[in-house]
């Protein structure tokens, strides 16, 4: 029978550091889980030495490139530059090449389950070591770490960037379609560790696992992953002279809706820890934020009717979306100043195109201190929306009485869930085990 054992060190034996910043922050993650090393040769205790060999080298392999980007985070200006590389991508083909090795410690009727005593360190929870002698445990934060840094490829794709072309930095809408993919790929690894990984744990070691991977939490991580998989299809939407104000308005009220779910699925989290804290409000901006386009977007639709009824309900959703902006702004730089502290110099392209579309058409008069120099499709937003959309706002409070304008913001239309994680399962076993199985 696996057991657990949590305790607060790090690789050396010290207390662990934490950093005090972590750089450009578009996708939150909540750490990086880093594995420690193990020594199988002694714990498989001469059996299946080919085995043994394999597993040591692919996992040492996985220890050395989580251990480089866990370091990584300490030296975010380092830290940024890498990541447009491929350490990454290494980093996740280590992962994928260790887990159909690892799958034979689990296998039917092995005896070698709860052989390995596996540690892994924590950044979430207050015990920031955990190990336990259940290789499931092993393929549980392996698939967590697979989405982990799926999700430091999105965050690397957003981040703008120069091309030598005369403006401003910017993300391309290339990056901004691939880290759709990415965002699924990752909720696809979460939602396979909550369907295939966590039943074959006991309900006594689930007690234990650390926080990062609690049920709720994989859960959670697994809709963060596409919500912001929507958020992308939204910031696309905006620059599409195709797109209806339909579509964007039920991409904005899909987001709210995933966001909603995500506080309702998260885990305690000991706020006490940066990381705790840091997560939950980012929970809290993104949702703010969904709303905010969700209301602007539905305001806009009710505009078009010819109803005092509807031109009414149009402005109280107008009216809700500048709250929820101003909301969403003071979430997001609580987010940005608590440990570890983040940083959004540059917004990606379609965020900042989509803050400049609320700010001029709620009257807002100071931009987010943070926003660069518009440049395209926010340049012609910054030319056309402010006559056109906040006339409409100013008709509407000309034609009604002050009490008619101010009223409570009709609900937001109930729309279908379209993003779905990746089909992802457990791969096959490695050959290697046919082999070893042949020689018992």
């Amino acid at each position: 029978m696996g057991c657990g054992l949590s305790r607060e060190k790090d690789a050396g034996g010290g207390p662990r550091r934490r950093p005090g910043s972590v750089g450009d922050v578009v996708v939150f993650l909540p750490g990086l889980r880093v594995p420690r090393s193990v020594d199988f040769s002694q714990a498989l205790a001469g059996r299946l030495d080919e085995a043994s060999s394999r597993l040591s080298s692919l996992r040492a392999r996985v220890v050395d490139m989580a251990m480089q980007e866990s370091a990584a985070a300490l030296k975010p200006k380092r830290r940024a530059a890498a990541r447009h590389g491929s350490s990454t991508a290494n980093l996740l083909q280590a992962l994928e090449d260790y887990l159909p090795v690892l799958l034979g410690l689990v296998k039917e009727g092995s005896e070698l389950r709860h052989g390995v005593h596996f540690v892994w360190t924590n950044q979430e929870d207050n015990a920031e070591e955990t190990a336990m002698a259940d290789a499931w445990y092993e393929v549980l934060s392996v698939l967590h770490l697979m989405a982990m840094v799926c999700l430091l490829q999105a965050n690397s794709l957003l981040l703008p960037r120069s091309y030598g072309d005369g403006y401003a930095p910017r993300v391309s809408e290339e990056s901004r379609r691939a880290t759709v993919d990415v965002f699924l790929k990752a909720s696809g690894y979460l939602d396979c560790a909550i369907r295939q990984v966590l039943p074959q744990i006991s309900s006594e070691l689930r007690r234990q696992l650390p926080v990062d991977l609690a049920e709720g939490n994989l859960k959670a991580l697994s809709l963060q992953a596409l919500g912001q998989g929507v958020d992308m299809q939204l910031g696309l939407a905006i620059d599409s002279p195709k797109a209806t104000l339909a579509v964007k308005r039920r991409l904005a009220c899909e987001m709210v809706k995933y966001w909603h779910q995500i506080q309702e699925s998260i885990p305690e989290i000991p706020v006490s820890d940066g990381w705790g804290k840091k997560h939950l409000l980012f929970v809290k901006w993104k949702y703010v934020e969904a709303k905010a386009a969700a209301y602007y977007f539905h305001g806009l639709i009710l505009d078009e009717g010819n109803t005092e009824k509807s031109h009414g309900m149009a402005v109280a959703a107008l009216q809700a979306s500048e709250e929820f902006l101003k909301e969403s702004k003071r979430a997001s730089e609580a987010f940005h100043a608590t440990p570890p502290t983040s940083r959004q110099d540059i917004l990606p392209f379609e965020h900042f195109a989509f803050q400049i579309f609320l700010c001029f058409i709620l009257s807002i008069r100071t931009l987010p201190r943070w926003s660069p120099t518009p440049f395209g499709t926010a340049k012609y937003m910054l030319d056309k929306i402010p006559k056109d959309a906040s006339s409409k706002v100013k008709i509407n409070q000309d034609l009604y009485t002050q009490e008619r304008v101010i009223g409570t913001p009709p609900p937001l239309p109930d729309f279908a869930l379209a993003l779905k994680p990746d089909d992802y399962d457990l791969p096959p076993l490695d050959p290697l085990w046919n082999k070893e199985d042949s020689r018992q």
